[in-house]
This record gives C-alpha cells, sequence and structure tokens, in this order.
C-alpha cells in the first residue's frame, strides 16, 4: 500500500511538495567593479591582508615551536 492511500485511510491530508529555493543570481562584473574600486581608492587594503596573513603564520610558527619544545 502506497503513502498516499495510507494517508487517505488516516484522514491526514496529502503531502505537501517542498518548495524550490532560488539563490539570487550575483552579477559578478558589477561585484568586480566594486572590488577594484575599492582597492584603487584604499591601496593600503591588500597590504594590510598580505602583513596580517603574515603575522599569523610567524605566530602560529612560534606558538607551535614553543608547545612542542623543538628548541
Amino acid at each position: 500500500m502506497g503513502e498516499a492511500k495510507r494517508r487517505k485511510e488516516l484522514g491526514v491530508p496529502p503531502r505537501e511538495k517542498p518548495v524550490d529555493l532560488k539563490l539570487p543570481e550575483l552579477d559578478k562584473k558589477a561585484l568586480q567593479k566594486k572590488v577594484r574600486s575599492a582597492l584603487y581608492k584604499y591601496p593600503i587594503i591588500p597590504l594590510l591582508f598580505y602583513l596580517v596573513a603574515i603575522a599569523i603564520i610567524v605566530g602560529g610558527s612560534i606558538y607551535f615551536l614553543k608547545f612542542y619544545k623543538v628548541f
């Protein structure tokens, strides 16, 4: 016996179909334009990202070396 028949016998309403959710479309060209304009307006941003990344790598390495007592 199928689910629909069982639901009918039990007096349960038919199962609702799931709603298809669609993600909004992203305009890649407009997004690239905004990012590039921000980078041209504030050229220090990439430098800050690189400095933070290097600081995290160096700090993590020092922590790792001290934790495992390599030196």
